[in-house]
């Protein structure tokens, strides 16, 4: 039940949300053309495909372009991080994740760094336990936000079924909890860290809740040989 749930009063600044880092990267498709012209070609054809230009087009059924954060402000007062709010609601996995269905991404961050390694480390580690192979690095980037207002808080509701560890019994749950909460008007919410004991995350339904948005550190995960992995700043 929703209604059990408190509220609790936000006012934070640098919430912590890891991209993996493309900096280190050629853009995919330069070894393809030439020269710089006939990539910007192939950048428009590229951009046909993409969930976010989509959505930005108002081609998304799951997210009203009108909600994006490119929509709210002049071109002239575009600033870092739009793209990137844009990115989180727009593209998204099969299946969805935790608080969001397949058909809506949302903004998924937490109060600590490490909240949010071990996250995407978990992930990692699973994705490569698909092949059985723990030999391989990965490159993140913090993105800070800013977050302020009244969001549902189920941080002392560890037992809770959306938290569930196995991701095939807890995520319907949190989906169909965060479903109903944003149907009841709710922009987000906060929960304790499933991969990270002691750590709080918040996840943001609405790309208007998500503000301020820069870079902040970088990081290294690798793992050599098992599902344990070291982890550097960089």
């Amino acid at each position: 039940m929703t209604d059990a749930l408190p509220l609790r009063s936000v006012s934070d600044r640098a919430l912590v949300r890891l991209i993996p880092a493309t900096y280190h990267k050629p853009p995919v498709l330069r070894g393809l053309v030439d020269h710089d012209g006939e990539m910007a070609l192939l950048a428009e054809v590229e951009a046909m495909t993409s969930a976010r230009h989509i959505a930005e087009r108002g081609r998304d059924l799951g997210v009203n372009r009108l909600e994006l954060a490119w929509e709210r402000r002049a071109a002239d007062l575009r600033i870092y991080g739009l793209t990137h709010v844009n990115a989180a609601f727009t593209y998204r996995r099969a299946g969805g994740n935790r608080f969001n269905d397949e058909h809506r991404g949302a903004w998924y961050c937490s109060w600590s760094a490490m909240t949010s390694v071990a996250e995407v480390g978990y992930h990692y580690t699973r994705e490569l336990s698909y092949i059985g192979v723990f030999d391989t690095k990965a490159c993140y980037v913090e993105l800070l936000a800013d977050f302020i207002g009244d969001f549902p808080d189920l941080s002392h509701q560890t037992d809770h079924p959306s938290l569930h560890a196995d991701p095939a019994v807890g995520y319907p749950r949190g989906q169909a909890l965060a479903n109903k909460l944003r149907a009841e008007g709710h922009r987000g919410l906060v929960y304790p860290s499933v991969r990270h004991p002691g750590g709080t995350c918040l996840v943001a339904f609405d790309p208007a809740a998500v503000q301020n948005v820069r870079p902040g550190a970088k990081w290294e995960i690798t793992w050599s040989g098992s599902p344990d992995y070291d982890v550097i700043g960089l």
